[in-house]
């Protein structure tokens, strides 16, 4: 058996867009009324004349902490479950109470490209006991990220130049130039992982984890996944559903939009994201005391401290440079924490108002980062049926940069780094997308599945989770009224709701609503809440989001 490990492939180079961002790429792939089609298909998991992918040897072995890792090998391509492998790293820590173990639970973390090794190991004491004692709590890095195979694009140096060079606020010409360090962007990918590429779609992930599942010996998944973990969770549901035995998908994707209508996806994300900024601004204003920034007129002290930042970037500790991009890049994820974050972030702005380098505002992406957002982009580039159509990205772009000022212009004519701002890249995709889950969202058959979504949700729009919940064949909402990305970890109310569902498959009533969200606090505490944490189950990759209780 040969065992896939990254192996780069060199590709013929692409032909770089020029400044004429008028002409068509490629041909339309797909249209609505054949994805509404899709939507009523049911998806077969294997061809009756291919033979069933073989189930993977977990070898345990101690890797300290009570921790158990593992490799499993599975195909490269489900098209030829028998070919070449790729292998995946795997953890476990077992129920801590023997007598009460219920089976494993899986858990998913957010991304792509977060580490789900990492996610556990940096969670598992957080979890409430209930979980702990009732499940081995398993994770793993899916293919293309961390230890699995990670992909590479943009090597350190580029993406460093890339988000050095990108501006908080861009200028009128600024369409042309991100379109052409897109197209660089993904000849990088296929220099370096272009073996890779076709094979990291989250139909092939969801097969992955059904290998997993009977690995482990189980006869239904127990699963919790966050953010994008959730649409994993979703696409193993309607791929696998009568293997469901609970399901909490968190910050849910709305999932039609997101694979079929991605630019409907990605301006829900624009606006909710602006929304948010825009909310905290107005309680700065409201709150000087306590918000410490603007003088009266944050709204207006931000605009202008971006443009200043442009003009004169912040040397920092490391001589690197931070300007108006770096400032829109930590704030796109810091304000994910909710309203107890938002004396922090003040402080943080009026320090970055007086140049003062220890602002966490003012933290450039770096190589760990850079680790997270390759994968990202190419993960959504393979799910997401973008029209190949430089003229309708253009408009789309434009108008989200317009309707989301705060935030948006940076993030639309930026370089391809995270989640809204793959349209520059995914457009002009040059490889095949096998792996890319294009079926129906009903999970029909399913055991009750737990949706959770947050209301001011800057990361994944609160109407997702309403969208998704309708979209299941058997599905109940729970919401969580509050600021922030994600539920569990976050509301005392949300975490007994999520324990008692994936415990004792208790499903609160559809319509619960829970609201118990921390206030904005005089300053940034130093532990969390009951019921609530301040671990990584909200702040997803440390590096990425800067944990900020030490920062401020």
């Amino acid at each position: 058996m040969t065992t896939y490990r990254y192996a780069p492939r060199r590709t013929t180079r692409l032909r770089l867009v020029g400044a004429a961002v008028t002409a068509l790429v490629l041909a339309a792939t797909g249209t609505a009324t054949q994805a509404m089609a899709a939507q009523d298909t049911t998806r077969q998991p294997q061809s009756a004349k291919t033979p069933p992918p073989p189930v993977p040897t977990l070898a345990w072995t101690d890797c300290q902490g009570g921790y158990e890792c593992a490799d499993a090998d599975v195909p490269l391509d489900y098209r030829e479950p028998q070919g070449r492998k790729i292998t995946l790293a795997v953890v476990r820590k077992k129920a801590a109470d023997p007598a009460k173990r219920k089976g494993t639970l899986f858990m998913q973390p957010g991304g792509p490209g977060n580490s789900g090794v990492d996610f556990v190991r940096n969670n598992y004491d957080d979890l409430p006991a209930a979980l702990r004692d009732s499940f081995d709590v398993f994770g793993y890095d899916v293919r293309g990220v961390g230890r699995s195979s990670a992909l590479t694009c943009f090597d350190d140096a580029r993406y460093t130049k890339a988000v050095t060079d990108a501006k908080g606020v861009p200028g009128p010409d600024a369409f042309g130039p991100a379109v052409r360090e897109a197209a660089e962007f993904n000849q990088a990918c296929l220099d370096n992982s272009g073996g890779l590429l076709p094979y990291v779609g989250t139909e092939y992930v969801a097969r992955d984890i059904d290998l997993l599942r009977q690995a482990l010996g189980e006869e239904q998944l127990t699963y919790y996944g966050r953010s994008f973990g959730a649409y994993i969770g979703t696409v193993y549901a309607s791929m696998f559903p009568k293997r469901v035995r609970a399901a909490t998908l968190d910050g849910a994707y709305d999932p039609y939009k997101y694979a079929y209508r991605p630019y409907e996806y990605d301006r829900a994300q624009y606006l909710a994201l602006d929304g948010t900024m825009s909310r905290f601004l107005d309680w700065c204003a409201a709150d000087q005391a306590v918000c410490g920034f603007g003088d009266g007129d944050p709204r207006g002290a931000f605009e202008q401290l971006k443009k200043d930042l442009d003009a004169n970037p912040v040397t920092t500790a490391n001589g690197g440079k931070a300007n108006g991009y770096t400032l829109v890049y930590r704030l796109m994820f810091n304000i994910n924490e909710g309203k107890v974050i938002w004396p922090s972030l003040g402080a943080a702005l009026k320090k970055a108002q007086a140049r003062d380098n220890t602002s966490f505002l003012l933290r450039p992406p770096s190589p760990a980062s850079f680790d997270f957002l390759g994968p990202n982009v190419v993960v959504e580039c393979v799910d997401k049926d973008y029209p190949k159509s430089l003229r309708k990205l253009e408009r789309n772009v434009t108008a989200n940069a317009k309707d989301a000022p705060l935030l948006g212009p940076a993030m639309a004519f930026g370089p391809p780094t995270y989640d809204h701002q793959h349209a520059t890249a995914c457009v002009q995709w040059p490889a095949e997308t096998p792996s890319r889950y294009d079926g129906s969202f009903r999970a029909k058959g399913s055991a009750p599945i737990l949706v959770l979504g947050t209301t001011g949700d800057p990361d994944t729009p609160y109407q997702d989770a309403v969208a998704l919940s309708r979209q299941l064949d058997n599905a109940s909402l729970l919401t969580f009224d509050a600021e922030g990305h994600t539920a569990f970890g976050r509301s005392a109310c949300a975490t007994d709701a999520v324990v008692n569902y994936l415990v004792d498959q208790v499903v609160p009533a559809s319509g619960t609503t829970c609201a118990d969200e921390t206030q904005p606090p005089s300053s940034t505490p130093k532990t969390a809440p009951p019921g609530t944490t301040l671990s990584e189950l909200r702040n997803g990759v440390n590096e990425r989001v800067e944990r900020i209780g030490d920062a401020s």
